[in-house]
This record gives structure tokens, C-alpha cells and sequence, in this order.
């Protein structure tokens, strides 16, 4: 039975988008300063649910809490180990309410997060304690982009098994504002420039440390105004941007450095799953052709063969016995 997929304008849904952009570089701060640093910034990240995004499981002393973007319901959720609840409504939430009320509930539930409060990676942020300017909510626009994103995480679940190296999870990154899942060859990579807007050097340096093939979705921004999946390698093989990639209507951009596959391209697809599973592996196998990488120790599929041999070398040997 073929997946229905959300159609997604960028255009129309802007605003929206950009509020829950900056709501969730709020929620994803509060993660940031109260977890572990884990390699490539994995702790920052939000994850994918049924009903929209999570921080997952945070602790705090001795309680522990989560905070959930639901966006059928249109809430802001704290729970928390000592049964504690508390919703904010995100129809017309501003960017300075939703920080203020936030920390206020986590104050009411004993906990303490004093986060930076000026976005990551955009040209010119306002501080989350003073943005009135964004503020807008469309329940349409923002249950399309979670049916989406939905979607989405499931193809790169599966594309993601096919792999036995070091992998993410698949994981939303609020700097970015998209869903993504990296590979990486084991191989250490050359010092990344750096020069991301409002982002310390330091850390890019430390994301990008090793070799790396990765590839994602966002739903559109300014500089890209539409919905389109990527794939990227760090660093870049000559000849990557002339590889030949699945399907036709990908493309190699040349100022972002990466393959692009249209969102439309996708959801009107007779088999969107399948097209999108062509992008991901043809670019990911250009990429690790051409970076020389070691496919026959990384892959899952070489792994799964081996696994098949061990087992009937097993039985042989039983047989025999």
C-alpha cells in the first residue's frame, strides 16, 4: 500500500517554521546544558516521536525530565520522574513567551536552567527573552511538517541498518532546524574551517573531526526556500559533484556542497520511499567509492553475508559431529 506524504510549501508555512525553529533551539538548549558532552554534539540533539519531537529523558540532581513538542495536541509538555506535569499552549506562543514560560515550569518542578539565550547558526538573532517578532503557529503547517518528518525518520531508520560502522542516531538538530543521519569511514578528517553564523568554531571542528558522509532534511529557509533532502561528504573526493546519482531530479549545488532531491520530488512519487532510498544510497556509495572508503568492513550487508557463512559453517560442523 502505497504512504501517503504531506505536501509541505515553504512559502506559505515561513512563519510557522521559523517559530518552532527558535522554540526548539529553547527546549534544545535546556538539553544542551544539562547532559554529557557526547562526540559530534549527539547530546543537543531532539529525536522523532508519534506525536512530535523530545529531548528524551534529561536528569536534574535527583529527578529526572522530559520536554515534548506535540503537535497534534499543540503543546509544550514538561514531565517529569516525581509525576509533575505542566502544557503551554503554542497557538499564538511567541518566541519570548515560550522561553519565559518554560523556564518558569521547570522552576516550579525544581529545576534550574540558565541557558544562553541567543540562537545558534542564524544571521542576526534576536534574544529568545526579547523576540516578539516571532510568533506565528499554523496547526496545519506544523502537523504537515511532523507527518512529514515522520515519514522521513522511518526511510532513514532503514537506510541507517544498512550500515555496521559508526553511525548517529537519527536525529533532529534545532541549530540546523533538520532531521539527519551521518556515517563516518573511521578515518580522521582535516581541521574544518569553521565559519558557521553564531556558532563557535570549536565545536564544527570537533563535528567534523572524522570522515564523514551524511545526509538529511530540512523543510526550507531563506537561503533555500524549499523543502529538500541532502547528501554530503566531509571531506569532498574530487569528482563527487560529477558523480552520478538516483534519481534524475537530484541535483549537485554548488554553493552548499551538496546533492539536493527535491521534497516534491519525493512526496509525488508513485514509490516515495523507494526514490528517496535511490538518493541516499547512490550519493552515499559515490561518496565512499570515490573517499576510498572500506564498504566491505562498514557495510551491513557484508556483515549479514558473513553472519550467514558463520552460521552455516555452525551447522556444517553439528552436521558432521
Amino acid at each position: 500500500m502505497k504512504t501517503t506524504w504531506p505536501k509541505l510549501s515553504f512559502k506559505e508555512a515561513q512563519k510557522t517554521y521559523e517559530t518552532i525553529h527558535l522554540w526548539t533551539q529553547i527546549v534544545g538548549k535546556i538539553r544542551l546544558v544539562k547532559t554529557p558532552w557526547i562526540n559530534h554534539s549527539w547530546h543537543v540533539t531532539l529525536y522523532v516521536t508519534p506525536n512530535g519531537l523530545t529531548t528524551s529523558d534529561i536528569v536534574a540532581g535527583d529527578k529526572h525530565f522530559q520536554l515534548d513538542f506535540d503537535f497534534i495536541h499543540h503543546q509544550l509538555q514538561l514531565k517529569t520522574s516525581a509525576g509533575e506535569t505542566s502544557s503551554i499552549d503554542l497557538k499564538k506562543l511567541s518566541v519570548a513567551g515560550c522561553y519565559k514560560q518554560v523556564l518558569d515550569a521547570l522552576r516550579e518542578a525544581g529545576i534550574q536552567a540558565d541557558i544562553y539565550p541567543v540562537p545558534n547558526e542564524l544571521e542576526d538573532p534576536i534574544p529568545f527573552h526579547k523576540d516578539e517578532t516571532h510568533a506565528t503557529y499554523n496547526p496545519e503547517h506544523a502537523a504537515a511538517l511532523h507527518q512529514a518528518f515522520l515519514r522521513v525518520h522511518d526511510v532513514f531508520t532503514r537506510f541507517r541498518a544498512e550500515f555496521s560502522g559508526k553511525c548517529s542516531p537519527v536525529h533532529f538538530f534545532w541549530g540546523s532546524f533538520d532531521l539527519a543521519v551521518s556515517r563516518f569511514s573511521g578515518r580522521d578528517a582535516p581541521r574544518h574551517p569553521g565559519g558557521v553564523p553564531n556558532l563557535p568554531d570549536w565545536i564544527a571542528q570537533e563535528a567534523y573531526s572524522k570522515e564523514v558522509c551524511s545526509c538529511g532534511f530540512w523543510p526550507g529557509s531563506e537561503a533555500f526556500p524549499a523543502a529538500a533532502f541532502y547528501s554530503y561528504i566531509y571531506p569532498e573526493p574530487e569528482g563527487y559533484k560529477d558523480a552520478r546519482i538516483k534519481p534524475e531530479l537530484a541535483y549537485y549545488h554548488s554553493e552548499l556542497r551538496e546533492f539536493i532531491l527535491p521534497y516534491d520530488a519525493v512526496q509525488e512519487a508513485d514509490d516515495p520511499e523507494s526514490v528517496l532510498l535511490d538518493f541516499l544510497r547512490s550519493t552515499y556509495e559515490a561518496a565512499a567509492d570515490l573517499a576510498r572508503w572500506d564498504r566491505k568492513a562498514l557495510e551491513q550487508e557484508n556483515f549479514d553475508n558473513r553472519r550467514k557463512a558463520d552460521r552455516s559453517a555452525y551447522k556444517q560442523v553439528d552436521k558432521d559431529a
